[in-house]
């Protein structure tokens, strides 16, 4: 059994992307301690976490402390969870005419708000 696990953090560890961009202070913090998604595994280093792209954090008991970062916008004050864009547009609206109104774009998810306000005046702590 235990030769088995050790064959499957194996895998884990080749199908991580080599030298796979740490995220950022935003990408990490800004990401509610209950909504984590493990990205590791028992007794992974804050090093190994960071290796394959992901944030990690242990401070909060009982949650994952490596886990994945929330996606990269152009700026970081895009950076949120979804639950947390207000709506700064219209069904439809453009990636042009969001921008003109000093708005965050981002289609990659269905039914939120693409077009949403900043966040401002926010630093991000990691």
């Amino acid at each position: 059994r235990g030769l088995q696990l050790l064959a499957v953090l194996l895998a884990l560890g080749l199908c991580a992307p080599a030298g796979a961009q740490k995220p950022s202070a935003c990408q990490c913090s800004r990401i509610e301690a209950s909504h984590r998604k493990n990205c590791g595994f028992p007794g992974i280093s804050a090093a190994e976490c960071f290796n394959t792209g992901c944030c990690f954090d242990s401070r909060v008991p009982n949650v994952p402390w490596c886990f994945h970062p929330l996606p990269k916008q152009e700026s970081e004050q895009c950076v949120m969870e979804v639950a947390a864009r207000k709506n700064c547009g219209y069904p439809g609206i453009s990636p042009q005419e969001c921008a003109s109104r000093n708005c965050c774009f981002s289609d990659t998810i269905r039914n939120v708000p693409w077009c949403f306000f900043p966040i401002l005046n926010q630093d991000c702590h990691y």
